[in-house]
């Protein structure tokens, strides 16, 4: 069998960070854990720096952490066959350029070339993974390559070590207090209920603040600089800039600055909740072991309340049983499946349960173990197509 050395990963950012998000963990976890030569092209480096500050915008190439960074600038160019990788993956269905698929045609041993697909719940995937497409023209079969929840599909994102370095972080309550306080919280916010708010600006954040407002104990929303701005400035009565901060009644809203994908683990794992919008933060708030409610990308004909209820499906009847009420209303409510929706009660109904639901998120989280982890499991399969 040939061994795989290098890999090539094609990224367009669509969804601001959810996508270079994800390329970016894959890719440093392919260089980290499997020792496999990776170049990411991307095509938004000023996006990618607000997740990675060690990127340079201005770079047509670099090295960062051991990727081979490029700007994928347009679909132009010239490239050759010794230019091409082992494994070549489009990232959600991007056009790689036209020149550098002629150039795979052109290789000897024709590379493994996968469609890294959407995650979501939806059964439909378990018959789509792995399945063939040949080129109309050229001597290549392109394989779509699923994420997911079941053992038929290729798992989820998840670094080795991932857990016990967030265990050992949830456990310390000094590392908590120093890393909740590098963000500027006091005594006052880290002690209350921390929620931490990454939606898409439909999101109905103003209701959630009024309720939080008049409830009957302090909140603490940590807000990323940019996320819900017009609620966040009406609450602020100012500019929401990062480190801006306010208290009204039981809420404090405090205005993060985008961290490192690490340092958004640290929050995650540091939160009570969490509420996360796009693929990343969604993988992420699994992994972290906290209540989460995702706010899902919107799609016509209300399309993506279809694909929020069959995560739901899964999620809360896998771990939660009765108790996922509250969590499954406040989740449906935050994107809209429920009109005017009681605020108050649904967070009531929620905060009222933390404790017992994020002690039972182990359940969710030893199923998906069962599934290996998607790095992994994207190398096996390409292996066996050699």
């Amino acid at each position: 069998m040939n061994q795989t050395k290098t890999l090539a990963l094609f990224c367009k950012v669509v969804d601001n960070y959810g996508d270079i998000g994800i390329c970016w963990r894959l890719a440093r976890q392919l260089v980290r854990e499997h020792d496999i030569d990776v170049t990411l092209w991307v095509d938004d480096l000023r996006s990618f720096a607000r997740i990675c500050p060690q990127v340079d915008p201005a770079a047509a190439a670099q090295q960062v952490a051991g990727v081979s960074i490029y700007h994928w600038r347009d679909q132009d160019g010239t490239y050759y066959a010794e230019d091409v990788a082992d494994i070549v993956i489009e990232f959600f269905a991007v056009d790689i350029p036209p020149g550098y698929v002629t150039a795979m045609a052109q290789r000897q041993v024709k590379p493994v070339w996968l469609n890294l697909e959407g995650l979501t719940a939806e059964e439909w995937v378990e018959g789509c993974h792995t399945l063939p497409s040949m080129h109309p023209r050229l001597p290549l079969t392109k394989h779509f390559f699923f994420p997911g929840f079941t053992a038929r599909t290729g798992g989820l994102l998840r670094e080795a070590g991932l857990f016990d370095e967030r265990d050992r972080f949830q456990r310390d309550p000094a590392a908590r207090s120093a890393f909740l306080g590098g963000l500027g919280l006091d005594a006052g916010e880290q002690a209350a209920c921390k929620v931490s708010l990454f939606c898409y600006p439909h999101a109905p954040v103003a209701g959630l603040f009024d309720a939080w407002q008049r409830g009957a104990a302090p909140v603490a929303c940590l807000v990323p600089e940019g996320v819900a701005k017009d609620e966040v400035r009406d609450f602020l009565g100012g500019e929401p800039a990062a480190g801006a901060v306010r208290t009204q009644g039981m809420l404090t809203v405090r205005v993060l600055p985008f961290v490192p994908q690490a340092d958004y683990d640290r929050l995650l794992w540091a939160c009570d909740v969490n509420i996360v919008r796009g693929e990343d933060s969604f993988v992420r708030a699994q992994w972290a072991g906290r209540p989460f409610a995702w706010h899902i990308y919107p799609q016509d004909e209300n399309l993506h309340h279809k694909k929020l209820r069959a995560f739901l499906l899964r999620y809360c009847a896998a771990q939660y049983g009765d108790d996922a009420g509250p969590l499954e209303r406040f989740a449906l409510a935050f994107n809209g499946v429920e009109q005017n929706a009681d605020w108050p009660g649904l967070w009531q109904s929620l905060s009222g349960r933390l404790d017992q639901l994020a002690c039972r998120s182990a359940n969710w989280q030893n199923a998906l173990l069962e599934n290996g982890d998607l790095a992994s499991n994207l190398l096996a399969f390409a292996r066996s197509m050699r």
